[in-house]
């Protein structure tokens, strides 16, 4: 081959590699702008998906949305769940009698009230302890705390249903119905010696208490009624009608006046000076049974007498004439009684009279 052939190979070579270079960009630019054109098409048609399509032009009363701001937000008051720790576990009553060992202080009218019940149901569930008398409670007593208001009752030999609920002035139903009681109410015996609640039931009082004794010759024994106990037969000093506070303190220390305890516990310590509420005329000074300990009676000649207990001592004498608001005792702890203070009584023809009518306002 000559020179000249040799030249024009060589030359269409290199034609032939830069041709091939040059398909191959043009390729690769033509792919780069159908691939463009391909995801330009996807992304209107995913628009074209997505945009609502409105039939009637939107109002301008109809855009307009009032959404709160923030701020107003942040200025309303949070709501918060308060925690309930008896949701679960509800509160219920009591339904079985409760021990409770009696303290210096203690009385029975403060005892029912702390267990929300009244001083006679703790009466009449402990009388075997206390024999109707609230004064014969004693420190270290250990009472039974009935779980409602109504008799707790020791069910005896030959008691029936009706017979219990005759004496107690209930109604069988509400016995057998009372929870606590856990009868078979198919079979409702009851086992002599058990402990039945009788609901709202209630029975007379068995009261101990000193006679009212008049100034005039009384006949009363004092083997019955305590030494203190005065002969009668005396004149003197007559009362106004109107009575003062005969101590110095005028608040109440143990019981109030129920029909358990016809009298008012005035707050006084051991020594305090107690003093006669009105004129009149001592008929008792001295140790008197049934609790009352040292006693003075005072007949004030109109039909009204007074009484005052647990003294520590007496200052009079029988049949001294007394004028209102003279000392005449010591107050004290003495008797059936668990702390110091004057038990007073006021008594009008023989009856018993709330203190709380004709004391003045404390």
């Amino acid at each position: 081959m000559s020179e000249s052939e040799d030249t024009s190979q060589t030359t269409i070579s290199r034609w032939v590699y830069w041709g091939a270079w040059v398909i191959a960009i043009a390729l690769v630019v033509v792919a780069a702008y159908l691939g463009w054109q391909v995801g330009s098409v996807k992304a209107g048609n995913s628009e074209q998906v997505v945009s609502p399509i409105v039939s009637e032009p939107i109002s301008d009363q109809q855009a307009q949305v009032n959404l709160p701001e923030l701020s107003q937000l942040s200025e309303q008051p949070a709501i918060y769940r308060q925690t309930n720790l008896h949701t679960i576990i509800p509160t219920r009553p009591r339904q079985d009698p409760q021990d409770y060992t009696v303290e210096t202080g203690d009385s029975v009218f403060a005892i029912a009230g702390g267990f929300g019940l009244t001083p006679e149901s703790v009466l009449w569930a402990n009388y075997d302890l206390l024999n109707d008398n609230p004064d014969q409670l004693t420190p270290g007593m250990s009472l039974n705390i009935p779980p409602v208001d109504g008799v707790l009752y020791e069910w005896q030999e030959g008691d029936t249903l009706q017979g219990v609920a005759d004496r107690f002035d209930a109604k069988v139903e509400d016995i057998m119905g009372w929870s606590g009681n856990r009868f078979d109410l198919t079979n409702p015996n009851v086992e002599p010696g058990s402990l039945v609640m009788i609901p709202d039931g209630h029975r007379e009082f068995k009261q101990w208490l000193v006679p009212t004794i008049p100034r005039g010759r009384a006949g009363v024994s004092s083997d019955l009624y305590g030494a203190g106990t005065c002969p009668g037969g005396y004149e003197g000093a007559y009362g106004s009608g109107g009575f003062i506070w005969p101590a110095d303190n005028h608040t109440l220390s143990g019981n109030d006046y129920w029909s358990g305890h016809l009298a008012i516990d005035i707050a006084a310590g051991t020594g305090a000076r107690i003093y006669a509420a009105d004129s009149g005329v001592v008929v008792f000074s001295g140790t008197a049974f049934g609790g009352y300990g040292n006693m003075v009676m005072i007949d004030h000649g109109n039909g009204y007498q007074t009484l005052y207990a647990h003294l520590s001592s007496v200052g009079v004498r029988c049949g001294q004439s007394v004028l209102q608001g003279q000392y005449i005792a010591s107050a004290g702890n003495t008797g059936r009684s668990t702390g110091p203070h004057l038990h007073f009584e006021v008594r009008y023809l023989g009856g018993f009279v709330n203190p709380w009518f004709v004391l003045p306002a404390p």
